[in-house]
C-alpha cells in the first residue's frame, strides 16, 4: 500500500511540474534550412529553462505573419513574441500592440544595452525608445563569381567599386552566340524595393520628409532626388544593354538561382546568404567573392541600412507568460545565439561581443566573405539616412516602386517618370494613412 502511495505522489509531482509550465509562442518568417536552426535554438532555451515550453511556428513571409498576428489579436488569441520585418516598425508602434522592449530593460538591471551594435539598434530606436529586440539584422552587398571575373580577362580581387566600374565589369562579363542570344550576363538582383533603399541611404539621400519620419510622422516623399535618379538611370543602362538578367517582382530564389548556375557573374541581395551562397558556390565549383556595394563615383558617402527583422512582445498576455517571453528574448539576443545564427544564415551578430569572439576565435580568417559583409556595415556614417525610413505605409511604397520600375525595364516609363509617379503615389499614400 505504501508503494503505491508513493508511486501516486511521485506522479502526481510530475503531473504537477508540467502543469506549472508556463507556454508561450513564438511566430517567425524564416524558411527553408532555417526552420530546423530557430526550433533548434528554441530546444536549448527550453533546456536552460524547463519551466518554459516554448511553441514554435513558422507563420509564412513577413507579409503572411504581419497578417495572421493582425487576425489573431482582433480574435483575442494574440501570440506572445512575433517575428515583425524592419519595415513594420511604424506600424506596429501606431498599433499600440506590442509591449516596448525599453519597458522590460528598464525594470531588468541585469540587462545591457550597451553590448548591442549601434548600427543595429538605430533602426528600431524611435523616440528614444527601443521597441523590438534586433534579431536577424543584415543589408545587400555585392557577391561576384572570381572564376568568371578571370576568365572575362578581370582582376578577382578588385571587384568595382563605382557605377562605371560596375557597368564595364558587367560588360565583360557579358556574352553572346552567333545569333544574338544571351549566354551569360553581367549581374541580377531583385526586383525589389529595398534596393533602391539602399542605394538612396548609400548616397546618403532621404526616402521621406521629416528626418526619414524619425523625428516626426512622415508627411511626404522626399525619394524623387539626385540620389535616387542615378540608381534607375544605373538599372535601365544595365537592362537596355543586357547586362543585367531582371527577375519577377520580388523574386529572390530566382537571382540567387541565376548566380549560382553562372548565368549571371555578379549578384547583389542581402548578406543572409553569405553562408548559403559560399556553399552553392563549391558544389557548383567556383569561387565566391564578396563586396561592398558600389556607388557613383562622385556621390555623397552615407551607408546601408538595416534590413531583415526583429522580436516584439506582444500585449495582452498574461503577467507569467509576459516575463517568460522577455527571458526568451533576452536568450535569442545572446552573444551565443547571436554566433549561431550569423554562422548558419549569414545574417550579422546584433552584439559587439558576438562579434569580439569571432574575431579572437579565427573565423573571419576562415570566412573572409562574412567580415566583408559586416565592415561595409561597420564603416557606414551614421544618420537618419543611414538609420532608414520609418512610416506606415512601407509595403505600399515597395508595391508601387516595383510596379512602376517593371514599366521601366518594358520601356514604358523613364527613370524620371519612374520617381515622379512613385513620388506623387507615396505622398498619397501617407495623406491616407495619416488622416486615419
Amino acid at each position: 500500500m505504501k508503494k503505491v502511495l508513493v508511486v501516486i505522489l511521485v506522479t502526481l509531482m510530475f503531473v504537477t511540474l508540467g502543469l506549472s509550465k508556463t507556454k508561450i509562442q513564438f511566430w517567425h518568417a524564416m524558411s527553408a534550412e532555417r526552420i530546423q536552426l530557430i526550433a533548434s535554438m528554441a530546444e536549448d532555451f527550453m533546456a536552460q529553462n524547463p519551466d518554459i515550453e516554448v511553441e514554435v511556428q513558422y507563420t509564412g513571409s513577413y507579409v503572411d505573419t504581419l497578417n495572421k498576428l493582425i487576425a489573431a489579436i482582433k480574435a483575442g488569441t494574440p501570440p506572445n513574441v512575433v517575428q515583425v520585418y524592419e519595415i513594420g516598425t511604424r506600424s506596429m508602434i501606431d498599433g499600440e500592440i506590442a509591449v516596448p522592449m525599453q519597458t522590460m530593460i528598464d525594470q531588468d538591471p541585469t540587462f545591457d544595452l550597451a553590448a548591442f551594435m549601434p548600427q543595429v539598434l538605430n533602426y528600431y530606436v524611435v523616440d528614444g525608445k527601443l521597441y523590438s529586440m534586433p534579431f536577424n539584422s543584415s543589408n545587400a552587398i555585392l557577391f561576384y563569381n572570381k572564376d568568371m571575373f578571370a576568365a572575362a580577362g578581370l582582376d578577382p580581387e578588385n571587384p568595382p567599386t563605382t557605377y562605371e566600374e560596375l557597368i564595364a565589369a558587367a560588360k565583360a562579363l557579358t556574352t553572346k552566340d552567333d545569333n544574338g542570344n544571351i549566354i551569360t550576363s553581367g549581374i541580377t538582383w531583385p526586383l525589389h524595393c529595398w534596393f533602391f533603399e539602399q542605394y538612396l541611404a548609400l548616397q546618403d539621400a532621404p526616402l521621406v520628409n521629416n528626418d526619414n519620419g524619425r523625428n516626426a510622422t512622415a508627411t511626404k516623399s522626399a525619394l524623387n532626388n539626385e540620389a535616387g535618379l542615378k540608381f534607375l538611370k544605373l538599372w535601365k543602362t544595365l537592362s537596355d544593354n543586357d547586362y543585367m538578367i531582371n527577375t519577377k517582382k520580388e523574386d529572390w530564389s530566382a537571382a540567387r538561382k541565376l548566380f549560382v548556375s553562372q548565368k549571371v557573374g555578379m549578384l547583389i541581395t542581402s548578406t543572409s546568404d553569405v553562408t548559403a551562397l559560399n556553399n552553392d558556390g563549391r558544389e557548383n565549383g567556383f569561387e565566391v567573392g564578396a563586396a561592398f556595394l558600389p556607388t557613383p563615383k562622385d556621390s555623397a558617402k552615407g551607408g546601408v541600412v538595416i534590413g531583415g527583422g526583429s522580436l516584439w512582445m506582444i500585449d495582452g498576455n498574461p503577467e507569467d507568460e509576459l516575463n517568460a517571453t522577455w527571458e526568451f528574448v533576452k536568450f535569442m539576443a545572446q552573444s551565443e545565439q547571436q554566433i549561431k545564427w550569423h554562422k548558419g544564415t549569414g545574417y550579422f551578430p546584433v552584439r559587439k561581443d558576438a562579434v569580439t569572439d569571432l574575431l579572437n576565435s579565427g573565423y573571419y580568417g576562415e570566412n573572409p566573405d562574412h567580415i566583408v559583409a559586416l565592415m561595409q556595415l561597420l564603416f557606414s556614417k551614421q544618420d537618419y539616412n543611414t538609420n532608414g525610413a520609418i512610416m506606415g505605409v512601407f509595403p505600399e511604397l515597395r508595391n508601387t516602386f516595383e510596379g512602376n520600375v517593371e514599366k521601366m525595364i518594358a520601356g514604358e516609363y523613364t527613370p524620371e517618370e519612374v520617381l515622379e509617379v512613385t513620388d506623387r503615389q507615396l505622398n498619397e499614400l501617407l495623406e491616407e494613412y495619416n488622416q486615419f
